[in-house]
């Protein structure tokens, strides 16, 4: 199999805020990737995804990884000034609170970037929001799960003063909405993948 990636670069820095594998936390980025690994993958992360910057001249970028077919499950909506990427695998439904299932690869990842100035505090609400907005989408599509075990999400975005993205707010509603569409987007052409084996 050929493994296909997807690569998004910035105009100019932007402020990042993930649980990435590579450069999460809170960071300035030049881009975000999403790399495809093996179903089986068990290597070492840190030092893949170094090699994946690396290989493909890029620098200061925050990276996931899936071993979903990127290019066959790859969804993008925008609303608004915010734009989500989302890559769908979903093989091990996890519901929050409960013990997981025995594990398997199956990850759902979100970036959103959102071309407006917010504060540290903002982007940890739409992080909250766009969370909100996948679990409603997968129980909505009849999923008995909130997410997956290994769930990757990141927010973009200027350093700016807009203090709130919560579900009351006009970037809150965007973001739900990007979300959502992404996901279900997402979700139905994994779904189609399965379907072809």
């Amino acid at each position: 199999m050929k493994f296909e990636h997807f690569i998004r670069h910035f105009n100019e820095p932007m402020l990042a805020l993930s649980n990435a594998p590579h450069r999460g936390g809170l960071a300035k980025a030049n881009g975000f990737f999403f790399m495809m690994v093996p179903k089986d993958y068990s290597g070492n992360y840190r030092r893949d995804c170094a090699r994946f910057e690396e290989e493909h001249g890029i620098k200061n970028f925050v990276g996931f990884m899936t071993a979903a077919d990127i290019k066959k499950v790859l969804a993008v909506s925008r609303r608004g000034s915010v734009t989500a990427y989302v890559t769908a695998g979903i093989t091990n439904p996890a519901i929050a609170g409960e013990e997981p299932p025995p594990w398997k690869p199956g990850t759902i990842n979100i970036a959103l970037v959102i071309e407006e100035g917010l504060t540290v505090g903002a982007m940890a609400n739409a992080i909250m929001t766009a969370t909100e907005a996948k679990a409603y989408t997968l129980l909505s599509l009849g999923y008995n799960a909130t997410g997956t075990t290994s769930d990757g999400i990141g927010v973009f975005a200027f350093d700016g003063e807009t203090e709130w993205a919560g579900t009351a707010t006009e970037l809150g509603i965007n973001i739900g909405k990007a979300v959502r569409e992404a996901l279900s987007e997402s979700l139905r052409k994994w779904e189609r993948t399965r379907s072809v084996k």
